[in-house]
């Protein structure tokens, strides 16, 4: 059997556009959209994309409750949502972040990403560089703290990548606790109709199969997504067409792949030497009778006195 036992996912894929999806008089509708597109399926994980979610998702109880509609029963929703931290009722940190709810609306687990995009979540150098960043706020985001793996009761273990993280190779899971899947959300309808989502797509793909683990996507507009882990594209919503996927979830490879375990280290290996082998070819050639130093001279003096 190549699917997890239990585990049905239904990826949400919105389309909502960038133009759209901050705006305060959208908010309602397009929550609604998503409440919408949740339902039915027979799903054990519901997930929405980067940043679906515009309230203070921690913290508002109150509006975190419109969300068990889309919890599935005894399952999970798995939602992008920016979170926010407070000094004295003053807003002091900002985070780009995943949560975890159950089916009480209660949140299980929150994950912070990590990569940060330069200029587009953060200024690099900002004492240096009088400008802002692109996206709307004039705070930077903060880091999370590195990779993790998740484990909510009833799922199996994934790790969560936020947008671009999935494009890291070697990044994308923690050192010391190996998960059972990957689970990229992203927006990516900065990129509108361009290349951007399909380059972004093929990247999360490459890294099912350096880790040898299933992926899900979920993407705002675009492309959403279920990889095998081998590669193969199990379910698609191409770029920016609203809808769902619901799929069962892949199983990892039987055996761990050789990039899991060693990285780049063998790559390395054998560029070394290649470049060792290349070197040693050079100097042997050096040392050929007919490549010494004054031996073409040589030939050509006892060519003419054979004359």
């Amino acid at each position: 059997d190549e699917a997890v036992d239990g585990a049905k996912l239904r990826i949400v894929q919105p389309n909502i556009a960038q133009r759209d999806k901050w705006r305060n008089d959208r908010r309602a509708a397009n929550l609604r959209k998503l409440l919408e597109l949740s339902a039915g399926g027979g799903a054990t994980h519901v997930i929405w994309p980067e940043a679906a979610v515009r309230f203070a998702l921690t913290t508002d109880g109150g509006s975190r409750r419109l969300l068990r509609a889309a919890v599935p029963r005894d399952g999970i929703l798995v939602t992008g949502f920016t979170r926010y931290g407070f000094d004295g009722g003053r807003l002091k940190e900002v985070w780009n972040s995943l949560a975890i709810l159950d089916g009480d609306a209660r949140v299980v687990g929150v994950y912070d990403k990590h990569r940060l995009v330069p200029f587009g979540e953060f200024v690099p150098f900002r004492s240096c560089l009088p400008m802002d960043k692109i996206t709307p706020g004039a705070l930077d985001f903060s880091p999370g703290s590195g990779p993790a793996t998740l484990r909510p009761a009833g799922s199996p273990p994934f790790s969560p990548l936020i947008c671009y993280e999935a494009i890291f190779p070697g990044g994308v899971t923690a050192p010391d606790d190996r998960p059972a899947w990957l689970l990229n959300v992203t927006n990516d309808a900065w990129f509108g109709g361009s290349a951007g989502p399909h380059q972004h797509f093929a990247s999360a793909r490459m890294r099912a199969v350096e880790e040898g683990l299933p992926l899900a996507r979920a993407a705002n507009t675009g492309i959403s997504g279920v990889v095998d882990a081998y590669g193969r594209v199990r379910e698609r919503l191409d770029l920016e067409e609203g809808g769902a996927i619901d799929s069962d979830l892949p199983r990892a490879a039987a055996w761990r792949t050789p990039y899991s375990l060693f990285g780049d280290l063998p790559a390395a290996l054998a560029a070394a030497a290649l470049l060792l082998f290349v070197r040693l070819c050079e100097r042997r050639n050096a040392r050929r009778p007919e490549n010494l130093p004054g031996s073409k001279d040589r030939t050509a003096f006892e060519e003419t006195a054979s004359q």
